[in-house]
This record gives C-alpha cells, structure tokens and sequence, in this order.
C-alpha cells in the first residue's frame, strides 16, 4: 500500500513539476488561481473515484457555497441569489480555466452585506423586546427563503436577536430568583446552621444575598439587559468576522470544491495545517476536546483521554458551546456562528487557568462549566488493561482509544505492541477471557490494526486495499504466532470508525470474537493521504501553499464487502444515547458508496463455542435489562430535542417549554444511578508506578468506578463467561470421550 502511495506522489510531483506557476512570486489573485491548478489537478488525478467536472457538479459546488458562507440566510437578499445563479451551472467551467471571478464577486457581496448587518443589529437592538408577544422562531433555516427586501431582513434579524435575548433574560431571571431565595434561607438560618456551612457555602451564601450586592432588578431593566448582552456578543463576533482576510475566505470556496468529492477531502490553509500537525504530533494543550462546527454551533466531537475535560468527566460528545468565558469576568462570548478556529483563541489560554463553556448538552439542557486549562497527558490514550473476576473466572479487559504509532520510528511505539504486551500481562494473571474495548476509537495506523488483528489468528488476511485502476492488495496476518487463542469479545459504538472496523470486521469475518455494540459502527472504509502543495512546486517563493487531504484508496473486509456507508453490525446490537442521532459516514455530504470486491481466502476459526446460541443468549438478557430500557427511552428523547426546530418567544412559554425538557430529563437521571457487582483491578506493575504517581492511580480509580456502572461492559462479561463455560463443557466432554 505504502508503495502504490509513494508512486501517485512522485506522478503528481512530475506531472506537476512543468506548471506555468513555477518561479515568479504571485498578487493574492493569482495565487488563488494557483491553488485552484494545483487543487483540481490532484483531485481530477489522484482521488480515489474523481469525478467529472460538469454542470451537475458546478450547481453542487455552488448550494454548497452558498450554504456556508451564509447559512441562516441573513445577508444576501434574493436579488443577489438572482445574480449569482447566473453561475450555477458555469463553474465548472471556471474552475477548468482556474477562474475566480464567481468566488470574487460573491465574496465582495458578502462583505458589503455584511458591513450593511452591522447597522442592521445595532437599530434593532435599540427597540425592546416584548417577551409577553406569543410568536414562535423557526430555525429550519434550509427551508427558509431568502429575504426579499430590507424589510424582510430587519424582521428576520428580529426574530433572531430576540431568540438569543430571551436566552439572556431567562439566565438573569433564574439568577436574580437564586439570590432572593438565598436571602430567605439565610434569613432563617440559625447560627449554629451557618456554622456548619463550609467556607465556600458561605461565601456563594452571603455574596448571593448581600444586601448591598443584591438589587431587584424591575422586567424592563432585565430585558434592557438582555439586549445589551446580545449586543456585546455580536459586537464580538464581527470583530473575528472584521480580522478574516481573503484567504479565509476562499478557503471556503476551494472546500466546497474539494468536499464534492467526498467528505474526507479536505483543503488545510497554511494555520489549519499547522494546527493539524500539532495534533498528529501528540501535543495537545487546552482543555482536552477536539470541536466540530456543525451547523451555526461549536460541538464537542471528542473528549480527548488525558486531559482536564475528560479528568472532570462533564463535557460530552455532541454538547454545543454557546458561550466561552474567562475566570473573574462576567459575562461569556457568544461563540454561535463564530468559525471554530476563532472560538478556539477563546478556550486555549494558560495552564492553571478556568474556562468556563456554557453548553447547550446533548439532552437540550443549558448548563456553565468551569474546565480547568492544562496539558494533556497523552499517555492517557494508550493501551490499558485491568482484570476483573466474574463466578471466579478472571477476565481481562484491554481498553484502546486510537490504533497509534510513531510515524516517525514505528518501533518506537504503536498500538499493536503495546496491545500484546498487556495481554502477555493479563496471561500472567491467569486471565480466562478478553474484553477488547474499542468504543470512541475512531482509528489510526493502518499497519497497527494489520499486526494487532494477527495476534488472534495464526494466519491469514486482515484486510484488503484498492486504489483505483489496480487490483485489491490483501495485507496479511504478519505474524503465524497467536498470542490468545481464548474467548474474545470486541465492544464498538457509532464513533468506532475506520482501523476499528477493520479490526472489528476481521475478527467477526473469522467469527474468532463476538462483537458487542451499537447496530453498526461508524462506516469509514476510505484511507487519506495529507499532501504537502508546497512540494508541488518548483522554488516556490509565494509563501505556504498549505495541503490537502486526499482520499487515495479504499479498504474492505474478507469477505470481499466494504464498511463505507454500513460500519460493522454488531452481532448483540446495544441501545445508547446516540442511538437515532445522525453520526455516521452515511449521514455526511457526498460520501463513496458501498461496494464489493472477491474475498479473500480465509479460514473460519475452529470454533470452541456455539457461535450463534452465545449470540442468541446475550440477546435475550439485553431485552430483559431495565438500564437498556431506559437508555433507548432516553436517546429517542434525546432525537426527539435536537429535532425540534420551532421556540417560542413569549417568556411564559419558552420558560415553561424549558422546565417541561428539565422536567422529563429528571426520569433519566437514574441512568447514572447503575451499579454492577463487579471489580476491576490494575495489574501488578501499575501498581508499582501508582506508588510514586498519584495522578495515575486517580486516572485508574476513575476508570474502574466507571466500569463497574457500566452495562456493555456488564454483558461483554456476560457474553465472556457463556464462552468459557461453552469451552469447558468441550473440554470435558473431550477428555471423556478420550479416556
């Protein structure tokens, strides 16, 4: 694979080498035009399955565009949509003739209508708000017309304004509620109940309630309030908006063109690309959460192992930030609609120091968080195992975030060796089954999953890879030796993606383990390559071209099928949280297909267990489990939230829809109440280093408490022991039949 890889680069590169844009340093328009050159030569010649350049591709580029740049559709007017569709079906053309004249027409629009809706937000915000009016905000903006006139446009701004004011007014309400009632309390209270409060009661007690701090606000100044919050956000936001510079801009536009392709193709501007590096390197400090902008909204799309968020153990997966706030100041920045790379400026800042998120969480309610900054301790992501007994069988569990490895120097580290050296570990003491945890791992080296998924064979393929215009390449098992022949249970979720699948593909195809999970996993079967631009260039001398992601082969399963769209279905399907949300490669824009290639020739696995009874008998406790009952309630609950598009903007009813949601989270609360009987311990050598570090045994501490209320992990146990037990009835009657 490696080899097909090095020879699309080295065709590119020579291909490329005689391009008109060789030597001469370039004006801001030329340059774009030069990444327009270089960006469709490696589509058009590298991707995996390009695509023709037509008017059907022109028109998808251009919804798209236009969908980005102005999404809630509060700065073009239809007459500027009138003009620009002109071009709909024209750029492909454009691109084919490197021409920009449509991304500069559109974008100086944008900037002018922009600068026209910062005089547009400042008069409405001179108006109160009536929040006793009944009149519902819709925020399906897809199906939203432009507006027509700057009538339509003010009132739409209106209606936008008033939605994040009545936000801002619930906040002041409920605080100025909290102190009245604090000063109730403490009126009451007896001296001897106030000295039993610790300092820090005290202090949010008497602050809250101090006669002097404390002011009964009348509704109007509340609303006035309200309007000046809103106004200081958006003030903020356009400031980030002033400081984009065209590059910025036709970013956008280039992505547009690159994600048509396929959602994994992906063009890095110079600061992109340097942050991705950061990230490839392994140094990560911050908080601890990868951001996603999805929509007008910063959501978490992961809680990095390690760090401060996933010590405090609050941030979640799909939580939105709607606003960031620094420790000792008052009010947070309104982060909606702000790009993600802005927000960021917000959130990172000094080790030791407080951010504080407000968060709109995946169940619909509002909650501020204080995170403390840090550097995350990437050791955190690596393999790690513990034992856990179970009708005094030892089991062990081996717990894996991401197939890592040091691109650099492979021996140095990577996943698999670490992954066979915890289970030489867990052999050591006696473990009788295997619980391999790949939830949330949403993938990595290629050669790591090669090798890890060998260490439960002896021989044969693990995967297959095609690029285009060849025949697939089977990567085999590299190793004969198997390093645990014994009972083998994979749990997965929708975010196990790409070298988890192949992981989890594998091991199902030779029906060597059973796997545990969602209905199926996330669905990634492509492979990228990050391509450096500036390396296509000849002495370059026109600054950081930047790179782009490229999507250069797929990979498939055995059995000959893909997991690009479909994941892996689980053979003991779990509800969870997740369960009706759109996560999957499926419901990305512009995904490959599902397709099918020959298997490869390979041997089931001589089978010490009833395959399918074991199945069948975990899929009937999973319907008897009350806690699974309960989950699944609460993910369409969940779906249910996040689907509704209407609010209201009287504050009776948004205050009453809201205690309504709060309401029905309450029977849910009891989800985090589940306990399992069961104990799960380190192995002998993290002990030895927990004596000298501290923190580690908090991390471990941690991770067993979170085991042992965790329900998948309760019937992957489960599953273990049916097999175990399956085994020694075969041995018995073996042994019987023997003597």
């Amino acid at each position: 694979m490696k080899r097909n890889y090095n020879i699309l680069l080295l065709t590119l590169l020579l291909a490329f080498a005689s391009c008109s844009f060789t030597t001469k340093t370039l004006e801001d328009n030329d340059k774009d035009k030069l990444l327009v050159q270089l960006i469709t030569y490696m589509l058009e010649q590298g991707h995996f399955e390009p695509k023709d350049i037509n008017d059907d591709f022109s028109e998808n580029v251009y919804n798209v565009y236009i969908d980005q740049i102005d999404p809630y559709k509060r700065y073009f007017y239809e007459s500027d949509i009138k003009e620009f569709e002109k071009y709909k079906t024209e750029l492909d053309d454009q691109i084919m003739a490197y021409d920009v004249s449509f991304f500069d027409l559109t974008n100086q629009r944008l900037l002018e209508r922009m600068e026209e809706s910062k005089a547009l937000y400042k008069e409405v915000l001179q108006q109160p708000f009536d929040f006793n009016k009944e009149e519902i905000y819709k925020t399906d903006y897809e199906s939203l017309p432009f507006a027509k006139s700057k009538k339509d446009m003010e009132e739409r701004w209106r209606q936008q304004l008033k939605f994040s004011a009545i936000a801002n007014y619930h906040d002041l309400v409920l605080e100025q509620e909290n102190g009245k009632k604090r000063k109730q309390e403490i009126s009451v209270m007896t001296p001897e109940e106030v000295k039993t409060l610790t300092d820090l009661e005290k202090e949010k007690f008497f602050n809250e309630a101090d006669e002097n701090a404390f002011v009964v606000k009348t509704e109007t100044e509340l609303e006035q309030e309200a309007r000046d919050m809103t106004l200081r956000s958006l003030n903020e936001l356009y400031e980030f908006i002033d400081e984009r510079q065209r590059k910025d801009w036709f970013s956008v536009y280039i992505n547009a063109i690159a994600t048509e392709f396929d959602p994994h193709t992906y063009y890095f501007a110079p600061e992109e690309k340097e942050a991705f590096d950061v990230r490839m390197s392994g140094k990560y400090e911050g908080i601890g959460a990868r951001l996603l902008r999805k929509n007008d909204y910063i959501t978490i799309s992961e809680v990095i192992s390690g760090g401060s968020a996933w010590r405090q153990n609050k941030l979640e997966v799909g939580d939105a930030i709607l606003k960031v706030r620094q420790e000792g100041e008052k009010e947070g920045i309104n982060v909606v609609g702000m790009r993600t790379e802005d927000a960021v400026k917000y959130i990172k800042g000094p080790k030791g120091t407080n951010v504080i998120l407000t968060l709109k969480k995946v169940d619909g309610t509002i909650e501020d968080l204080s995170i403390p900054r840090d550097v995350i301790v990437l050791e955190e992501t690596f393999a790690k195992s513990s034992t856990v007994k179970k009708d005094n069988k030892i089991f062990g569990v081996i717990d894996l975030r991401s197939f890592y490895a040091d691109f650099e120097d492979y021996s140095k580290k990577n996943s698999a060796d670490d992954v066979k050296r915890e289970i030489e570990r867990l052999k050591a003491e006696g473990m009788e089954g295997l619980v391999l945890d790949l939830r949330d791992n949403g993938g990595g080296s290629l050669r790591a999953v090669q090798e890890m998924a060998g260490l439960f064979i002896k021989e044969g393929p693990i995967v297959q890879v095609r690029t285009t215009g060849e025949p697939a390449e089977v990567l085999n098992d590299p190793d004969p030796s198997i390093i645990w022949d014994g009972p083998l249970v994979v749990l997965v979720n929708e975010l196990s993606a790409s070298a988890s699948e192949i992981m989890a593909a594998a091991l199902q195809d030779y029906k060597r383990a059973i796997i545990i999970g969602s209905k199926h996993t996330f669905g990634k079967g492509s492979v990228q390559r990050i391509m450096d631009l500036n390396r296509m260039i000849r002495n370059n001398t026109n600054g950081d071209l930047g790179a782009l992601k490229l999507t250069i082969q797929k990979y498939y399963r055995i059995n000959g099928g893909s997991v690009q769209l479909k994941g892996v279905n689980s053979d003991v399907v779990v509800p969870d949280r997740y369960s009706y949300i759109d996560i999957g490669e499926k419901d990305q824009d512009n995904p490959l297909p599902w397709d099918k290639i020959e298997a490869a020739p390979y041997e089931v696995w001589g089978s010490y267990f009833d395959y399918d009874d074991t199945i069948k008998k975990s899929n009937e406790r999973m319907q008897q489990s009350e806690q699974l009952k309960l989950i699944d309630e609460n993910a369409r609950w969940i779906k249910k939230i996040r689907d509704n598009d209407q609010f209201p903007l009287s504050y009776e009813d948004y205050r009453a829809q809201l205690e309504k949601n709060e309401e029905e989270a309450k029977r849910f609360e009891k989800l985090a109440d589940y306990k399992t009987n069961l104990t799960f311990k380190s192995l002998p050598y993290e002990l030895a280093l927990m004596a000298q570090d501290s923190t580690l045994k908090i991390k471990r501490d941690r991770w067993h408490e979170s085991l042992s209320r965790d329900v998948y992990m309760e019937e992957a146990l489960n599953v273990l022991n049916d097999l175990k037990m399956t085994l020694e009835v075969k041995t018995k009657l073996a042994t019987t039949i023997k003597n």
